[in-house]
């Protein structure tokens, strides 16, 4: 007899941490006493070890632009799965992928694949270091870079979910150097700028913030950053792990028209299996062992079967037409949803927001209604469609979404807001 999902989550809790591999997933901030153990997905729908199915608003945290078991990443996953599963030597995919990656994100002209994004973040804020001989770092309160010790400072994402300031096991010296500011204003970056300038590595910056909710960069913000960074001599690193092939096919930087000169990539371009990358301008990416003196290294990287499934997603992304549908999807769902809260979209991603007022930055991220959410989310999920379970989260938007996925959601939200 197949376990049901209390059953799994006793095992679980007996044998991993909280019974869960990623800290949100226990759903404990939307009052979930278990969390729910999916069994399969198809298209805009998953379906749990219980039986029910749900429309699916989380895809997996974003990379499933075409949905569930897109049929052409299945058929390219088996086929490469045939041939083995990984070599620990390169292989033709690795430069595939890197080949797409190349082509479509503007500020990428080298790029190095890695397994994760905290890894591809990590990797990033040495090869920084190491280029400007500097250690100073600027990131944003509520931008969430992965869990890198220096980078953990006001995170957003989970640790926003949990009510967790910092994190116990980081030395008080790791996070010296970090200096944390509030996302969009310009004037405390320019100040910082003023007074660290001179030790300045690099500002680190989700160019649209995903992990306080979905927050826009304010107009200018993003240009400010380049030209502060090009003023002090750090480098601009933009962390488009989320927006990366979702809000354009060269991510954010495409779609504002601001060039870093480091990208850290996650998600989507693994095709829904695990992979991350980071690149930019050759002359840093060249910085790299085994041509350059920056170590970094990994058994797992370009895994031939996660560069298969990352390169079948990226080739139909040079089609305007997916772009076309995704917008028209999530324009749909926030006229539908705006009657409700504060709802910010950019693209294929998008948060409903529990307050009247629009969010900026995390200071305002955090006035939202979080029992309210939760509440929503429950009922919600009683009606079968799956949100984010966290206010602090995206809605992501996939061409698996139909105008009935997305009618079903707005009036099971409205009978929540409406009763």
């Amino acid at each position: 007899m197949a376990l049901t999902r209390s059953d799994l989550y006793v095992r679980a809790q007996r044998l991993i941490p909280g019974g869960v591999n990623s800290p949100v997933r226990a759903m404990r901030s939307v009052g979930l006493d278990e969390p729910l153990f999916m069994r399969s997905g198809s298209g805009a729908l998953i379906e749990d070890v219980n039986g029910n199915r749900y429309i699916d608003w989380v895809l997996s945290w974003g990379p499933l632009l075409f949905g569930h078991a897109d049929a052409e990443t299945l058929a390219t996953v088996a086929d490469a799965l045939v041939r083995g599963t990984t070599f620990g030597a390169p292989t033709e995919g690795e430069v595939d992928l890197a080949a797409e990656i190349v082509d479509a994100v503007p500020s990428v002209e080298m790029v190095r694949l890695v397994s994760s994004g905290t890894e591809a973040a990590m990797s990033t804020v040495r090869l920084a270091r190491a280029a400007t001989r500097r250690d100073r770092l600027i990131k944003f309160s509520g931008n969430y870079h992965g869990h890198v010790d220096a980078l953990l400072a006001s995170a957003g994402s989970g640790m926003m979910t949990l009510g967790i300031p910092s994190t116990p096991g980081v030395p008080s010296g790791v996070a010296s150097d970090t200096i944390v500011l509030p996302y969009n204003d310009v004037d405390a970056v320019a100040a910082a700028v003023a007074q660290y300038g001179e030790g300045l590595a690099a500002i680190l910056v989700e160019p649209v913030a995903g992990n306080m909710g979905v927050v826009p960069p304010a107009p200018g913000f993003l240009e400010a950053l380049r030209m502060l960074c090009d003023a002090c001599g750090a480098l601009l690193v933009f962390d488009e792990v989320i927006t990366g092939f979702r809000v354009a096919r060269g991510g954010a930087q495409e779609r504002y028209g601001v060039t870093p000169d480091l990208t850290i990539l996650g998600k989507i371009v693994g095709g829904g299996l695990p992979a991350a990358a980071f690149g930019g301008r050759a002359d840093l990416m060249e910085r790299l062992a085994p041509v350059g003196d920056v170590y970094q290294a990994g058994t797992l990287s370009g895994n031939p079967l996660a560069t298969a499934a990352g390169t079948s997603v990226l080739r139909r992304l040079r089609d305007p037409a997916v772009y076309d549908g995704l917008e028209q999807r999530g324009a749909r769902l926030e006229a539908g949803l705006e009657r409700f809260g504060t709802v910010q979209r950019v693209g294929a991603m998008l948060t409903l927001f529990c307050q009247d007022d629009p969010v900026r930055n995390y200071d305002d991220a955090v006035r939202s209604d979080t029992d309210r959410y939760g509440a929503l989310f429950r009922h919600a999920l009683d009606r079968g469609i799956y949100l984010a379970p966290s206010q602090f989260e995206c809605m992501f938007v996939s061409l698996a979404h139909g105008d009935e996925e997305i009618d079903r959601t707005i009036e099971a939200v409205g009978d929540f807001f409406d009763s």
